[in-house]
């Protein structure tokens, strides 16, 4: 039985990056023997085990053979005698498919040091033509890496797979999973260029792919093309080191745009509700977890607004909270506004341009939090006055203690 580790540990010990994640290979080794000797078995489709104490990932060198499309369609062959070379050929990128022994010595028959010194991403075998999810993983490594460039003949590859249908077969987890992953890398963007160009955000993400050559006014967005300003408001959450939801936020915050009718572009009138609509439409088609959903919605339906909160008086302040639902969910807020500064900054020359509606958004909230709702709820239904008429009563203190801390403009807003 021969250990060997492989993988991302050996491609980013090689780039001198941090290596936070082991994966192993065990070659020569049945599955009665990892569990005699302590091993614990968690893999459902093929041998994968647990180290007693690290709780380290160990695999049987395995083959694969395809049997129908998409991502489950595999049989897999794992036994002593698959050689280690058999499973690093199964791998996806050439930087991926080293590995190193217990001595320290590399093995590395597809030459993938060459391809990190090169800075390229290039496919193992055409057995990469076999799974999908392929796709989605090396546009997520080109946002990784972004200084590393897309091997002519792989792009080609995933052009094929897509116009052969693999893409349609992609399961929804999956798909969620990579994009996700994809999204927290250092220059999303490049994820999204790298699909578009095989032709494979069509097939994944239609209400995205849409959004290039679809222009903007000028006035507000320098950059022109709606597809280039998401890209960039992608790269600013990067830059600021965002989370998740909100850069989900980011990426689906603009879709109506796609759908303005021809007349009246540039000025896209009614997009923020029709973004909420095609929003729904993605998170219901890849499941995306709640959190990401809700505040993504919000700032789908509600970015215009925020945007001009400077204008607003302090009714159009407390009714904007509200539709934000700050008030019973303000730990979101803070979320909600950097993903609109990530949209107000993500445009050509303006990146450097402060962002003051989040301050102070935060600030009418901590005023309007301020009034003794709980106590005014509690008096009122002493005095006989229930239900909407409490609301009513609650809206117009907050409403006032906006007022009182000075954080409206001087004329209010019909927002």
């Amino acid at each position: 039985m021969q250990t060997y580790m492989v993988g991302g540990a050996v491609r980013d010990a090689l780039l001198g990056l941090p290596v936070n994640d082991h994966d192993w290979v065990v070659v020569g080794a049945t599955p009665q023997e990892m569990i005699s000797a302590g091993y614990l078995p968690v893999g459902k489709d093929f041998p994968v085990f647990l180290h007693p104490e690290t709780r380290e990932e160990y695999a049987l060198a395995r083959t694969e053979r395809k049997t129908a499309r998409g991502y489950r369609g595999f049989a897999f062959h794992a036994e002593p005698h698959v050689t280690l070379e058999e499973d690093l050929a199964r791998r996806d990128l050439t930087i991926n498919a080293i590995a190193q022994d217990e001595a320290g010595r590399l093995i590395d028959p597809f030459d993938g040091r060459t391809d990190l010194t090169r800075r390229v991403l290039r496919h193992v075998t055409l057995a990469f033509r076999e799974d999908p999810v392929r796709i989605l993983r090396v546009a997520r490594f080109a946002a990784r890496f972004a200084d590393f460039s897309l091997a002519p003949e792989t792009l080609a590859l995933m052009r094929e797979m897509v116009e052969d249908g693999e893409a349609d077969h992609l399961v929804a987890e999956r798909v969620w999973q990579e994009l996700a992953r994809g999204l927290m890398e250092a220059t999303p963007s490049r994820m999204f260029d790298v699909l578009r160009e095989c032709g494979a955000l069509a097939r994944l993400l239609p209400e995205v792919e849409r959004l290039w050559g679809v222009p903007q006014p000028v006035d507000h967005h320098p950059e022109v093309d709606t597809g280039v300003h998401l890209m960039m408001v992608l790269d600013m959450s990067a830059r600021l080191q965002a989370s998740l939801p909100v850069r989900f936020a980011c990426l689906t915050h603009d879709l109506g745009k796609g759908t303005t009718p021809g007349e009246i572009w540039p000025r896209h009138i009614g997009h923020e509700e029709r973004s909420a609509r095609l929003l729904r439409k993605i998170c219901d088609r890849l499941r995306v977890p709640t959190e990401c959903r809700e505040i993504a919605e919000v700032v789908a339906r509600e970015h215009g607004n925020i945007h001009r909160s400077g204008e607003f008086g302090p009714a159009a302040l407390v009714r904007l909270l509200e539709r934000c639902d700050a008030f019973r969910k303000p730990q979101r807020l803070d979320a909600i506004l950097l993903a609109c500064e990530c949209d107000a900054r993500g445009r050509l020359g303006l990146e450097e341009r402060p962002y003051p509606q989040r301050g102070r958004l935060l600030a009418a909230l901590e005023a309007a939090q301020s009034a003794a709702t709980h106590e005014m709820a509690a008096q009122a239904q002493q005095q006989g006055v229930a239900g909407p008429r409490i609301g009513e009563m609650i809206h117009h203190a907050r409403i006032q203690a906006v007022a009182d801390a000075g954080l409206a403009a001087s004329s209010a807003s019909a927002a």
